[in-house]
């Protein structure tokens, strides 16, 4: 059973594999190949051009902000930066310049720290800190100092130059822990890694960790029956004024940016449809959501029912939309639609107000709660540390800082940098529990 994914989105990039990806790599500013010829391949020099863009056999690999603001070039980038540094409102220039430059950091790292190749991390770390200081120095730009010169922020060639090496820095000392991550640790350490005897938690067999953090997020009473109900509700009203609410909140919108824009792609007609469509097309009539996700008595050796991208694309994306509007509902500026609160109602009927686990704080926490992001290291502690195979791989990296960076995407119910120190942490209690 498989999932028509819905058009390119950012977690789509996730099931590319990274050690198969041709050499073949160019950037859009450079003179293409005669036809026959092999393409060129991809230099320091057109990597950190911001007018060149990376392509992959002819297909552009893109970068994002919050991982779902999609770019094909660092100019697209910059002048984006730029409109957004003038759209806020900021207490001085210097705190404007450095609200710009935190995003222009995570876009170039975004960039180079690719889901879909590895090539521009290999170029950058295969360099000296000299040689990309050097190349950004001899850009040839309008301004002899500056890279980007827009109406409200400006990317001197010093600021450009060290966000380079930040992320070259970072990345010689990091290991991605992600599922297409070309180190075996890296893919194991993900919690998308399939576990092929399957990982007990909380009463009931998953087919990995992905499998039950998703799973847990709905109710054990509740159907699949019951979230079509609840999708034809959500469907029925217009949300791009809620969102756009959401968005106009300056204070809310900096601590949310991640959830707003997911919320903004997941709450259009098209997606609400697909994901209608997928469930009635992968369920069965009255199956309850978190029993459908996990193993059961699936015999040894078969497939997973659904894979781990599938549990995050079908059935976490959901989960999140439905949890995040009873969340956000009661925002200020998004408050009094009738049609709201009657979706709103009906969302916490299906008991979508929280995460309901017996045997964990109570038998139930918050969505957006610290009690909810701790649960993750509660079922690590399953799998790194009472699991011999897993505690040895994890043992394997020390000496590494154990990272999680994906298109600088994030994620509302435990937040990257949260799991990063989850995962460290994790990993240090396999260490001393081997001493």
């Amino acid at each position: 059973m498989r999932i028509a994914w819905p058009g390119r989105f950012f977690f789509s990039t996730a099931i590319i594999a990274l050690a198969g990806v041709p050499s073949g790599v160019t950037d859009g500013s450079v003179e293409r190949p005669q036809d026959g010829a092999s393409p060129p391949r991809l230099t320091l020099r057109r990597l950190i051009d911001p007018a060149s863009r990376i392509d992959v056999q002819g297909r552009p690999v893109g970068f994002a902000l919050h991982g779902l603001i999609r770019f094909d070039t660092l100019d697209e980038l910059f002048g984006y930066i730029d409109s957004e540094a003038g759209r806020w409102t900021f207490d001085s220039a210097a705190a404007r310049s450095a609200f710009a430059d935190d995003l222009m950091h995570r876009g170039v790292e975004s960039r180079i720290v690719s889901m879909e190749t590895e090539l521009p991390l290999e170029v950058l770390l295969t360099h000296t800190r000299s040689e990309v200081a050097e190349a950004v120095g001899s850009l040839v730009t309008r301004d002899r100092a500056l890279v980007f010169n827009g109406q409200h922020w400006q990317l001197t060639k010093d600021a450009y130059r060290d966000a380079l090496l930040r992320v070259r820095d970072r990345w010689s000392t990091s290991l991605n822990c992600w599922s297409a991550s070309s180190s075996i640790q890296g893919r194991v350490l993900s919690n998308w890694y399939v576990i092929d005897e399957g990982i007990e938690l909380y009463g009931a067999t998953y087919d990995s960790t992905e499998h039950f953090w998703q799973a847990v997020k709905f109710h054990p009473d509740v159907t699949s029956g019951d979230l079509r109900g609840l999708l034809a509700a959500v469907s029925a009203v217009d949300w791009q004024p809620w969102v756009a609410g959401l968005r106009e909140d300056q204070q809310f919108y900096f601590a949310n940016a991640y959830a707003v824009e997911f919320l903004a792609q997941n709450l259009t007609p098209k997606r609400l449809a697909w994901f209608d469509t997928e469930l009635g097309r992968v369920t069965r009539v009255g199956e309850r959501a978190r029993t459908a996700q996990q193993r059961g008595d699936r015999p040894a050796g078969a497939a997973p029912r659904f894979s781990s991208l599938e549990e995050k694309v079908l059935w976490g994306d959901l989960a999140d939309v439905f949890h995040l509007i009873v969340s956000f509902s009661g925002h200020e500026r998004t408050s009094g639609s009738p049609a709201i609160e009657s979706v709103r109602a009906a969302l916490i009927d299906q008991h979508f107000d929280g995460v309901y686990l017996a045997g964990y704080a109570g038998g139930r926490v918050g969505f957006l709660s610290p009690q909810f992001r701790a649960l993750m290291l509660e079922i690590w502690k399953v799998k790194f540390l009472e699991t011999p195979r897993f505690a040895e791989v994890i043992r394997s990296t020390s000496g590494l800082r154990l990272d999680h960076f994906l298109n600088d995407g994030d994620s509302p119910d435990i937040p990257i940098p949260v799991y990063v120190g989850y995962l460290n942490l994790i990993r240090e209690m396999a260490l001393e529990g081997a001493r």
